[in-house]
């Protein structure tokens, strides 16, 4: 069972941060996440306008950011949701609230924490590319002033390629000062002889290259290693792990706390605004253990929906800020009014 949230919390928050120069309006063709590649987008007669942002909050007194890291879609759509007999109904679901059904979104939404002297991130996006709509993370820590090595502690939810490459540059790691946690399960499924995969309905192509890839990256990590299980508490109790399964192996989630205030950071437990509110049974075929995933997400949205707690997710809607309501047979992610000053 998931932790009991503090009383719901006040909504506080500061001054949005741009990146880059001044933020353009321009709208952008979305590019393509194609199984394990990215396809970019067609080139156009004008350069491209990155819009990379950074948005300040507040959780009590912790100062947060949410970064955007990426714009880009996959362009398999519903073929990637489960169960497949339901697409029909998710394709109508889609259309009655004015969503796109011919690819899914995809939105990597990274939170940075300032926690008195210590500077946490939790997951650190698809890294440096070749491809110019995914990798923003390192332009919008310089735009806040949060250099690499001022990183003191980073936290993995678990290690796909969106989550994990970041925190990996050349064959170093990218924060070389911070410790990185994550649970113990998840370190012990990759490094596994034989990773599980066969209750899994993603595509198995390209998992002997993911799980070789994951390997040398935990390799490359191990000095700054540090293992956790459900329940740990860190930072004089600011941040908890607590548990996700099903998604991954150690799929973790992580509260936040200061005072009488809290962020729950459910990482990927939903892929996605609407679908799986919508139905909490629809599910993302990224999944290692597509039952346990479900389960984790019926007891997350039913508690959240009870507590009204603040929550933020990974894939939903950049700055990813919100709060879980019941509608219907099923839940709605209602979106937090961005706030551009005090």
């Amino acid at each position: 069972m998931l932790t009991s949230p503090p009383p719901q919390s006040s909504r506080r928050q500061f001054l949005t941060t741009s990146v880059g120069a001044a933020l353009a309006t321009a709208a952008l063709p979305h590019p393509v996440f194609s199984g394990e590649s990215i396809v970019a987008p067609a080139a156009s007669s004008r350069p491209p306008i990155r819009n990379a942002f950074a948005y300040r909050f507040a959780i009590g007194e912790i100062e947060a950011w949410s970064i955007s890291d990426a714009n880009l879609a996959l362009k398999e759509g519903l073929g990637l949701m489960e169960p497949a007999a339901d697409r029909p109904a998710m394709q109508a679901d889609l259309m009655a609230r004015g969503e796109r059904t011919d690819v899914l979104p995809l939105y990597v939404n990274i939170l940075v924490a300032k926690l008195g002297r210590e500077i946490a991130i939790f997951d650190a996006g698809f890294g440096a590319g070749k491809n110019p709509e995914s990798g923003w993370l390192h332009a919008s820590l310089a735009a806040i002033g949060i250099a690499p090595e001022k990183v003191t502690h980073a936290f993995l939810s678990h290690a796909h390629g969106d989550h994990i490459n970041g925190f990996v540059t050349g064959n170093q790691p990218t924060f070389p000062n911070a410790a990185l946690h994550c649970l113990r399960d998840e370190l012990d499924f990759w490094r596994s002889p034989e990773p599980d995969f066969s209750r899994s309905l993603r595509a198995k192509g390209p998992l002997p290259g993911m799980i070789k890839s994951n390997r040398a990256k935990f390799d490359i990590l191990q000095p700054n290693l540090q293992l956790h299980r459900d329940g740990d508490a860190l930072l004089g109790g600011a941040v908890t792990f607590v548990p996700g399964r099903g998604h991954t192996a150690g799929h973790a989630l992580f509260r936040l706390r200061s005072g009488k205030e809290s962020l729950l950071h459910f990482m990927d437990a939903a892929h996605h605004h609407t679908l799986m509110f919508t139905n909490p049974s629809w599910a993302i075929n990224y999944d290692h253990e597509p039952a346990q995933a479900v389960d984790t997400r019926k007891k997350l949205f039913a508690e959240l929906a009870t507590t009204h707690e603040r929550s933020y997710g990974f894939h939903l809607p950049w700055p990813g800020l919100g709060r879980v309501a019941r509608a219907d047979a099923g839940y709605t992610w209602q979106s937090e009014r961005w706030s551009w000053g005090i």
